[in-house]
């Protein structure tokens, strides 16, 4: 099955060691994205995670799909007890994005992200149609 690569480096670029998506053919995999480069990076994770969902929903769509397409997150956050603390503003982004659709959610706790100011960075999976 042909595997498809594609970096949208107008919304979220990639390192040069790999692809920002990979589509086979109706999944599309989409790489951890943050706040890297953006106004957000350095600010809270309720701002990091706008910039974030805003970036995964403009890729989806760049490939021809919508919210509802996505089917499996995975969050990784620096620190659970930041992330916790801003749960009812993270209810109401994932709804205002998701619309009622919500993907299956890891949440993954680590040490640190690729850049100093980024606490937020979450991977997809999408069926597309």
């Amino acid at each position: 099955m042909e595997k498809i690569r594609n970096n949208h480096p107008e919304i979220a670029p990639s390192g040069a060691t790999f692809s920002r998506t990979v589509r086979v053919g109706n999944l599309l995999f989409i790489a951890g994205c943050t706040a890297r480069g953006a106004d957000a990076q350095g600010g809270s994770m309720l701002e990091q995670l706008e910039v974030t969902l805003d970036r995964i929903m403009r890729i989806v769509a760049a490939e021809g799909g919508v919210p509802g397409d996505i089917v499996k997150i995975t969050t990784f956050v620096t620190s659970v007890p930041a992330w916790q603390e801003n749960r009812s503003g993270q209810e109401e982004m994932f709804a205002r994005y998701f619309q009622g659709e919500y993907p299956a959610n890891t949440l993954v706790e680590i040490t640190a992200l690729a850049e100093a100011g980024l606490d937020v960075e979450i991977e997809a999976i999408a069926e597309l149609s």
